[in-house]
């Protein structure tokens, strides 16, 4: 039987996930998903692999938010104050 972590870097091998793919696959919440997520980079950078973050952006006006090293989902939106932000994707290469 394979370790959360185990589970969660061999899903995000196969594709890319966002926080709530991985916590509904895996049956645990998404806030345990963020916590594992730190650990998940910095392992597979061991094995000279990256967990790649495709970043949030707002729907209303397009921000991107590239710079972001957190990997939780952004509130809102710095330039246009909305909540309605695209939550950021996973992927293992």
């Amino acid at each position: 039987m394979q370790t959360t972590r185990q589970q969660i870097k061999e899903l995000l091998s196969q594709s890319e996930c966002n926080a709530r793919d991985i916590s509904q696959a895996l049956r645990i919440s998404e806030k345990e998903v963020y916590q594992h997520l730190g650990h998940i980079a910095k392992s597979v950078a061991a094995q000279k692999k990256r967990l790649l973050v495709t970043p949030s952006r707002c729907s209303e006006c397009g921000y991107v938010f590239s710079d972001r090293t957190r990997f939780t989902k952004p509130s809102r939106c710095p330039r246009c104050r909305n909540e309605h932000v695209v939550e950021p994707k996973y992927r293992i290469e």
